[in-house]
């Protein structure tokens, strides 16, 4: 990951809201760190087109990002999947055609598509931030679909990717494969 200082300031001030939000509510402090983390570099260089016969950039070739989704405390059933995106230099602006209307996790191997596992904000103003459990919705849709668990994805990171969708790039703007951190 190449992050710069910038970046670690975001990562940090984002991550805080969405933990500090989601903890807000518990009783008492939570002893220990188990917190899986997993991280990504986001570009258009890893988006595959369906029935691709060549390597041609079918996303975003200027837009660069980064994503974190990480376990919380005090949650060993690992149920609870929590997030970090971070979008730059996407097509448009957040309110012009090309701006990112979609993210996501999805179930596939690094040069293979697959399904949405888990339906994430889009990143309004180059970021997004949240946390879920199984059984949350958002807009009165399951934020994880197909069978998607917070516990496959911290378990087999490879096995999953982030993307982002927006009008230029329907298909995916951006992607990266997780990997553990």
């Amino acid at each position: 990951m190449s992050l710069s200082t910038g970046r670690i300031g975001a990562v940090v001030g984002v991550a805080g809201v969405a933990v500090g939000a989601l903890l807000a509510g518990s009783q008492g402090a939570l002893a220990g760190h188990a917190n899986p983390v997993l991280a990504t570099d986001l570009d258009g260089r890893q988006e595959v087109a369906t029935g691709a016969t060549n390597r041609r950039i079918v996303g975003d070739p200027n837009a660069t990002g980064e994503a974190y989704v990480f376990g919380v405390d005090g949650d060993p059933a690992r149920a609870k999947l929590c997030y970090v995106l971070l979008a730059d230099k996407l097509a448009g602006t957040e309110s012009a055609p090309g701006a990112p209307r979609a993210a996501h996790i999805h179930r596939g191997a690094a040069g293979t598509n697959g399904p949405v596992v888990v339906n994430l904000a889009w990143p309004q103003g180059g970021q997004a931030a949240d946390c879920f459990s199984l059984g949350d919705t958002r807009g009165g849709n399951p934020v994880f679909v197909n069978g998607g668990t917070p516990a496959e994805i911290f378990d087999n990171p490879g096995g999953f990717y982030v993307n982002v969708h927006n009008a230029d790039y329907p298909a995916g703007a951006i992607r990266g494969q997780l990997a553990a951190r």
